[in-house]
């Protein structure tokens, strides 16, 4: 059982500190919190959280008050299955709830797969803004050789759609993936799962990016189906990757096309609004 819960000393903090550690292995490169920033920002009513599986802490989350009547999820980590990264993103919103809070909001690496799929076809979020290059140059093992693309993404906590899906999320585990996939496919999906008038405007075509039309009122964007393991594989075909998915998400977004889901498993879904 995945117990989560606000953390407040410093030993806590400690263990937040070495756990983001073998997530992410900084080495010389400075961490995205230290453990004097996580004890002030709990101190001044920030959010600082850890998830303990069997009395072991399995995952960690940082976040602070942010404009607009939000939460700004700094960053998170978790070890690998249990469901640590779902419950600890069910208790911050109930966290932000209980204050008043409408919102929240993180940035994450577009080329990330599995984690557009946890926010946008679990969650309900949504992403905002496309920043290129977010953070300049970052030298944990995860990122390191790439640059720092993120998406800027908004949790509407009170909306309906995040409401249905954090009722089934909360079902349990099991329960929680079953039904949060049927939500999201809930909408008219054609033959091969995506909406019936959706056009490829980014595909995968034996691992590399192919650019297609993006002149429709729904278009796909395919991202790698392993950004990390293609980094240190071939990172000639992740920098491609990153610089494809810049110029047609990114550009997409910036004329005024919203992110309305990931579907798949596999492409972004982007529509005319």
């Amino acid at each position: 059982m995945v117990e989560v819960r606000e953390l407040h000393e410093m030993a806590e903090f400690e263990q937040v500190n070495a756990l983001f550690d073998d997530i992410w292995h900084f080495g010389t490169g400075a961490p995205p919190i230290t453990v004097e920033l996580m004890r002030a920002l709990a101190h001044a009513g920030g959010y600082v959280a850890g998830a303990f599986d069997g009395g072991r802490l399995a995952g960690g989350s940082v976040g602070f008050l942010a404009s607009g009547n939000a939460l700004h999820s700094h960053v998170t980590g978790t070890a690998a299955g249990r469901g640590i990264g779902l419950a600890l993103k069910l208790h911050q919103r109930r966290w932000a709830l209980e204050r008043g809070l409408g919102r929240i909001t993180w940035t994450y690496d577009p080329l990330m797969r599995r984690n557009a799929h946890f926010n946008l076809a679990k969650l309900g979020a949504r992403p905002r803004e496309y920043l290129p290059c977010f953070y300049g140059v970052m030298d944990d093992a995860i990122n390191r050789g790439d640059e720092s693309d993120r998406l800027l993404t908004v949790w509407p906590l009170s909306d309906p759609h995040v409401e249905r899906l954090a009722r089934a999320n909360a079902l349990g585990r099991a329960d929680a993936l079953g039904q949060a996939d049927a939500l999201a496919r809930a909408e008219p999906r054609g033959p091969d799962g995506f909406p019936p008038d959706a056009v490829v405007a980014l595909a995968d075509v034996g691992g590399r990016p192919v650019a297609g039309p993006v002149d429709a009122g729904t278009v796909l964007v395919a991202v790698p189906a392993d950004i990390t393991g293609l980094r240190g594989a071939d990172p000639g075909t992740a920098k491609t990757w990153r610089h494809a998915v810049r110029d047609v998400l990114g550009g997409l977004m910036a004329e005024g096309r919203a992110v309305t889901g990931f579907s798949g498993k596999s492409y972004y879904v982007v529509e005319k609004m």
